[in-house]
């Protein structure tokens, strides 16, 4: 008699472990590694080895539901996200265009350093997301532009001091314009800062080596390579040993050393010269 109950008793065991502990372990396990990896796919998985039709059963679909309804989600924030920054790229873009257009010999010219500031940032171990924030900065590093005479901007004959002195004033106009965007403030820095040198002798503010943020120093290379390859109103473009040879002898004093030896690697490997002939589109 007792034999037989221990075997009933035994028998329930199997089924109730079957039928519950099993399925409520799997769920249980189900529910732990989509809170940890957010992957909803193996999730989903391992509950459809859940058939039974009880309270447990049904949990599973509700648990299911519950993760198909996440992914949608997830899935339209990202998309609301994705296209939030194409616009505000576009917008950038736009408006980088037409600070440009008032230099008729170096138009394209932010839409470029943009480019060229993501291309050294990707190098330097920049993630994504970093890179995209870079390529902004660019966009808009020249907006103080928009407050210097096209007369000057465009002058083929070498400036004269009180000429020069406007110029440089971009960097403290352009920060002016930006510094109310409090969401991003590296924009008016680097609106400010793309003329700083290395050793401290650039303006307005005369900082030194890391007092400027890695950014900016990789805009002021992307900045400097883009003056030297495009058409200027008092020159052509420089040929590409002749570029190499300013990054070399600049690299410690007017840039950052780091940054401008990945500058060199990208000429190294462009040995059809084919960067300076990048126009609007390409570089967007």
């Amino acid at each position: 008699m007792t034999a037989a109950i221990l075997l009933i008793y035994l028998l329930m065991m199997l089924i109730i472990n079957r039928i519950v502990a099993k399925p409520l372990s799997i769920l249980q396990n189900a529910v732990k590694d989509y809170t940890k990896t957010s992957n909803s796919q193996n999730a989903v998985e391992k509950i459809k080895t859940i058939h039974y039709k009880n309270e447990v059963g049904e949990l599973s679909l509700h648990f299911r539901d519950l993760v198909y309804e996440v992914d949608r989600h997830i899935i339209e924030i990202q998309n609301a996200e994705r296209e939030k920054v194409e616009l505000s790229n576009e917008l950038l873009i736009s408006l980088a265009q037409t600070i440009d257009a008032k230099d008729t010999y170096t138009n394209g010219h932010s839409i470029r350093v943009a480019m060229y500031s993501r291309m050294l940032a990707d190098r330097l171990g920049f993630d994504e997301k970093n890179c995209d924030k870079i390529y902004r900065m660019g966009l808009l590093h020249d907006i103080g532009k928009i407050g210097v005479p096209n007369e000057i901007i465009n002058k083929k004959a070498k400036l004269n001091d009180e000429e020069y002195e406007i110029i440089k004033s971009h960097t403290i106009q352009g920060y002016e314009i930006l510094k109310r965007i409090k969401s991003f403030p590296e924009l008016a820095q680097s609106a400010r800062w793309h003329h700083e040198k290395f050793d401290g002798t650039g303006y307005p503010d005369k900082l030194k080596s890391t007092e400027v943020p890695l950014e900016i120093r990789i805009i002021s290379v992307a900045d400097s390579y883009d003056a030297m390859t495009s058409n200027r109103s008092y020159r052509s473009y420089l040929p590409q040993d002749v570029v190499k040879g300013e990054l070399e002898k600049f690299s410690g004093t007017q840039f950052d050393p780091d940054v401008a030896q990945q500058m060199l690697d990208i000429i190294a490997k462009d040995k059809d010269y084919q960067l300076h002939e990048f126009n609007d589109d390409e570089a967007q």
